[in-house]
């Protein structure tokens, strides 16, 4: 069964090409994929890369945690599923007419 990876500290110029390969020294890669700012389409420096097997996973964890890549030290370790956050509503603190802050209409 694979198992996801969160790896952290990827240079912002790194492509998931470069990082699969470089995880691929471990083992099997069956993804690598870095996250990307939605607005500016830049990467935000973090990912995750999901190796066939568990053990594929620790030897990358053994291997590339705390290490230099392209220049950054990456943190890599078991990803942990994602927690819920809390919805978010209209824009800042708004005053309750659909305005943010300040005086009242």
């Amino acid at each position: 069964m694979a198992t996801k990876l969160y790896v952290g500290g990827i240079p912002y110029n790194t492509q998931e090409d470069s990082l699969k390969e470089y995880f691929s020294q471990a083992g099997n890669v069956v993804s690598a994929v870095i996250i990307m700012d939605k607005m500016s389409g830049r990467s935000k420096g973090f990912g995750f890369v999901e190796m066939e097997t568990k053990e594929e996973a620790d030897k990358a964890i053994e291997m590339f945690n705390d290490k230099e890549f392209e220049g950054r030290k990456l943190t890599v370790n078991v990803a942990r599923p994602m927690e819920p956050r809390p919805a978010r509503s209209g824009y800042g603190s708004g005053n309750g007419n659909g305005y943010g802050g300040g005086r009242e209409y």
